[in-house]
């Protein structure tokens, strides 16, 4: 049983963008899931999920753009930023990290609330939504479908794949060095690892994604992020999980984002269907300029979007479906 807000802490506070920031600490069994707290005590809960292998500092930028009296909780997830690395042994899957949101929100003692996620955050977030309909109330998804289905056929080879890297790393992470970079080959290395962050960005999101130690700087990412997952669904059981959704749904896409990966007819079919599976309940798809990163790099384009949305949840029924109709076509 978890026990609501036992030995959570908010460690320290600041001032970004004339907005007051505390840093959240939630002990779990492995350590402690740590991230950023903006607005007012009993504020609007929203909670911001970033994407692999970023960290809270994700929304650095945009949470300042949002309404003032929402109370945005911006997580570390496992394994990224200031979060613990989860045991030695255990695989990063997205169960697990809807495991670590329950937990997270149990914390808090927030029974609704509303999601922001990022790719592989807005997948975290459609997962959760789906386990616990009641407990969300409306979900944007940046850069994201939700869901990320895998071709059946190729299920057995990446589980075979995933097993065998844990293996490999186990053998092997006693032999390896924590590798230190000067600042500067950090960003670089950064950099060229997410084509789509800008430079600004990219120091934004170092802050938390490195240490300071004697001669540069370490990431603190866990390596084993970088895994092949091992925990995969297909078509179907996306469609059943997003059709178990209650939560209004936005899917902000950028221009020059995920969406290009998807180059082959099949993984565009699957798009097709998670996308139509939204708007078919009522939700709304809008495609902004920018990239993956666009909420972190240019905030401005999206920041009012997703505004008008998350309060239109808060009117009469006809006037949000007025809201996402005129939204859709932006």
């Amino acid at each position: 049983m978890i026990k609501p807000l036992t030995g959570l802490k908010h460690l320290s506070t600041a001032v970004a963008m004339k907005q007051a920031v505390s840093e959240l600490c939630v002990p779990v069994p492995w350590g402690q899931m740590r991230g950023r707290v903006w607005g007012p005590d009993h504020g609007r809960p929203v909670l911001c999920l970033h994407g692999w292998a970023d960290n809270c500092g994700s929304f650095n930028t945009l949470i300042p753009l949002l309404p003032k009296e929402w109370r945005c909780v911006a997580l570390d997830l496992a394994g990224h930023g200031l979060s613990s690395h989860r045991p030695e042994g255990v695989f990063y899957t997205f169960p697990s990290y809807m495991s670590d949101v329950r937990r997270v929100v149990e914390a808090l003692q927030w029974k609704h609330f509303s999601i922001i996620g990022h790719s592989m955050g807005g997948n975290i977030a459609g997962l959760f939504s789906a386990v616990y309909p009641e407990m969300v109330e409306s979900v944007v998804l940046l850069d994201s479908f939700g869901f990320l289905p895998t071709d059946m056929k190729e299920m057995p080879g990446l589980l075979r794949k995933g097993i065998e890297e844990m293996i490999q790393f186990e053998k092997k992470k006693d032999e390896k060095k924590e590798k230190i970079y000067t600042y500067e080959k950090a960003v670089e290395r950064l950099m060229a690892a997410n084509p789509s962050l800008s430079e600004q960005s990219t120091h934004i999101l170092l802050e938390r994604g490195s240490t300071k130690v004697e001669g540069g700087v370490v990431f603190n990412r866990d390596f084993r992020i970088n895994l092949t997952n091992i925990v995969r669904i297909g078509i179907e059981q996306s469609l059943e999980m997003q059709s178990r959704i209650q939560a209004r749904v936005l899917a902000v896409l950028a221009e020059d984002g995920f969406q290009k990966t998807f180059s082959q007819p099949e993984q565009q079919k699957y798009v097709s269907a998670l996308l139509k599976g939204y708007t078919d309940k009522g939700g709304s798809v809008v495609t902004v300029p920018g990239d993956h990163h666009v909420h972190l790099n240019n905030p401005e384009a999206v920041a009012q979007i997703v505004t008008d949305f998350l309060q239109a949840g808060d009117r009469p029924q006809s006037d949000s479906t007025a809201t996402d109709s005129q939204t859709a076509k932006l």
